[in-house]
């Protein structure tokens, strides 16, 4: 039984709600609007101020579904009404970002800068106050966009396991290895 799947969902007073007879919902907030199309077997209901869902049988799909859209659907509840927000850390003597009109601005260590349009929906700041490296702040209502542009942005220059130089999530741990010895 799929436990995830049995909880309902409260919905703030902020936040408008609409289950389409094709099951589409649509969930508008503060920060924006987002859609999604359910699956046909998985019935959507909105009442009391809580979304619920229901599957028809005990199926491994119909289970695995179930949860599959509560959880997408609670990550679009909560993104239209708090956003979310991804941070990378950028570690390396010489390595800057920078945003200029919208466009992220990267120099790390080639002989080119990396220029980084984000999609619609993301914004993207560089805090440069917040210690010696720069960090690229990424935040947008769409949790599968944000996490997927913040691994873009790090997949530039991973961080690599002898200096730790590169770009890292800010709570990400590189686990080090030790270099050459001399040979004596």
């Amino acid at each position: 039984m799929s436990r995830v799947g049995l909880l309902p969902i409260p919905v703030g007073d902020s936040i408008k709600v609409d289950v389409a007879k094709n099951n589409v919902v649509t969930v508008k907030g503060p920060k924006g609007e987002l859609s999604l199309q359910v699956d046909p077997d998985i019935s959507v209901s909105f009442a009391d101020g809580e979304l619920s869902f229901a599957r028809p049988t005990e199926q491994k799909r119909h289970k695995a579904m179930h949860g599959l859209y509560r959880a997408l659907i609670n990550n679009m509840v909560t993104g239209v009404s708090e956003g979310f927000k991804r941070e990378l850390e950028i570690i390396g003597v010489g390595f800057r970002a920078a945003v200029t009109n919208g466009v992220l601005e990267l120099a790390l260590g080639f002989s080119h800068p990396i220029y980084f349009v984000p999609p619609d929906g993301i914004k993207v700041d560089v805090d440069t106050k917040r210690g010696k490296n720069p960090i690229v702040l990424i935040e947008g209502v769409d949790k599968q966009l944000v996490g997927q542009v913040a691994a873009k942005i790090r997949s530039l220059r991973p961080p690599e396991p002898y200096k730790g130089k590169g770009v890292r999530y800010v709570d990400e741990f590189v686990r080090r290895k030790a270099g050459k010895t001399a040979a004596r």
